[in-house]
């Protein structure tokens, strides 16, 4: 079950907007193979808010059915991320059955911005079913995905006072001997951002693993924090 006239919507509007002199250049810094259109994210997300209030989903099951159409058709980059911002509905919010999308996103999209795109999705889940998406995200630390592991390192961006401490040092732990760059930075990215709520917690993480965490990644997680 899709809503076609919303994902012909979206498509025909990112198509009016396309700028191929940009999209010349998005595509060698993002190294896609994917041809985009070169919409900057923020129209990506005005076109799709706009089409959706034009075409709305009777139903989370139709919803999910558009999202799941719309970024397995997909031609160009752009409307992965619309298929990704789809999911900020309220249809959405808080539904469990919305993580094998996410997994799916994550795998073949296999790139920072597709995985990146999904983080603070994942991380409403946890809020809203913290024993389930708790579990699986331990799992997600250890695949071989490099992806799905990152994505279990990014999944309490934002979460500020909700984090659970303990689940991000197990998320990062799992991951401390990885040199892949998407790793490291990814750990580093996580605790800078916790830095902010609990900077004493991330200082004592830092020195609990003087010599497991990168170079990069201790970098990054220190790097607003006052020099001692």
């Amino acid at each position: 079950m899709a809503n076609q006239e919303l994902i012909a919507g979206i498509r025909s509007r990112l198509t009016a907007a396309a700028d191929p002199v940009r999209a010349a250049g998005s595509q060698a810094y993002l190294k896609s193979d994917m041809p985009t259109l070169g919409v900057r994210v923020p129209e990506v997300r005005r076109i799709t808010a706009g089409a959706a209030a034009q075409w709305p989903c009777g139903s989370f099951e139709e919803l999910h059915g558009t999202i799941l159409d719309l970024w397995r058709s997909a031609s160009f980059r752009e409307e992965r991320y619309a298929a990704i911002d789809l999911a900020r509905s309220r249809l959405a919010r808080g539904r469990l059955e919305m993580l094998p999308v996410y997994e799916e996103i994550i795998r073949t999209g296999a790139w920072w911005d597709l995985v990146d795109g999904v983080a603070h999705r994942i991380c409403d889940l946890l809020q809203a079913h913290r024993p389930e998406v708790e579990r699986l995200l331990r799992t997600w630390s250890e695949d071989p995905d490099m992806w799905i592991r990152r994505a279990a390192i990014t999944a309490q961006l934002g979460a500020k006072r909700a984090t659970d401490p303990a689940l991000l040092a197990s998320v990062i732990e799992a991951n401390l001997a990885d040199r892949e760059f998407f790793i490291r930075k990814a750990i580093g990215w996580a605790l800078r951002e916790y830095a902010k709520t609990d900077p004493e917690w991330v200082r004592q993480f830092a020195a609990r693993h003087e010599t497991g965490l990168s170079p990069l990644s201790r970098r990054e997680a220190l790097r607003n924090l006052p020099v001692r």
